[in-house]
């Protein structure tokens, strides 16, 4: 009897892994097409797997030989579809921009405060560029030196929709916890502690102020002090 029940037990936790490793495959597929393509198919796989299998799709994916990094690109883009048109029907006014300290200019003189650093708009970096015109619109703008920040503006400041700036992993990680704030997400194109890269334009876009964009496609986080074309 107790053979038995171990030999039961054990094809049970066979076909379960076989399981696991056809839904690993399966998500793999569709979130490459997704990156590749911009073709979004079962979004409600993806994220199951992104969210409960994290660690092991990102052992999977590697073990195939390709980056880690992509399931949490995976993870950003299926978000950024799904939420997208939620998102765009909240009023700014009710919408946090948060951004990463490690944007900011090497010499910034921000003082930090309960919920990130306080940014004197010294026109250094593009922290103050885009907080002006986000402001400008609506938005509340918090630029945080890590995640554990985040926690403390949801428990002091009310809003219905966040977009966030950060390297992927942590970009995928913070739309996981603000899941119910229909997250945009915008990873940094060049991403570690300092001298960090976002596309202005990107940003810009998604705060949906695509007409005042004149701007290159990219800026640095420490450029020159030239005012851009406007």
């Amino acid at each position: 009897m107790i053979t038995e029940f171990y030999q039961i037990f054990g094809q049970l936790v066979f076909l379960a892994g076989v399981c696991l490793l056809l839904m690993l495959a399966a998500s793999l597929f569709l979130g490459r097409l997704l990156l590749k393509e911009d073709r979004l198919i079962f979004p409600k796989l993806l994220l199951i797997t992104v969210d409960m299998f994290y660690g092991p799709f990102k052992k999977f994916s590697e073990s195939l030989g390709l980056n880690s990094r992509i399931v949490d690109q995976i993870g950003v883009e299926v978000r950024n579809k799904i939420n997208e048109k939620r998102f765009k029907s909240i009023p700014p006014e009710d919408k946090a921009l948060i951004l990463p300290h490690c944007l900011r200019n090497p010499h910034c003189e921000a003082r930090l405060e309960r919920v990130g650093l306080v940014c004197t708009g010294c026109n250094r970096c593009i922290i103050g560029k885009l907080k002006e015109r986000a402001e400008r619109i609506g938005y509340r703008v918090f630029i945080i030196p890590g995640s554990t920040f985040i926690k403390k503006i949801l428990e002091e400041h009310r809003f219905r929709a966040v977009l966030g700036v950060a390297c992927y992993q942590d970009l995928n990680l913070a739309m996981m916890k603000l899941s119910k704030f229909s997250p945009q997400g915008v990873p940094l194109l060049r991403d570690g502690c300092f001298k960090t890269k976002v596309d202005f334009r990107t940003v810009l876009e998604k705060m949906g102020v695509e007409a005042e964009v004149k701007r290159p496609r990219s800026c640095m986080s420490n450029p020159s002090r030239e005012t851009p074309t406007e």
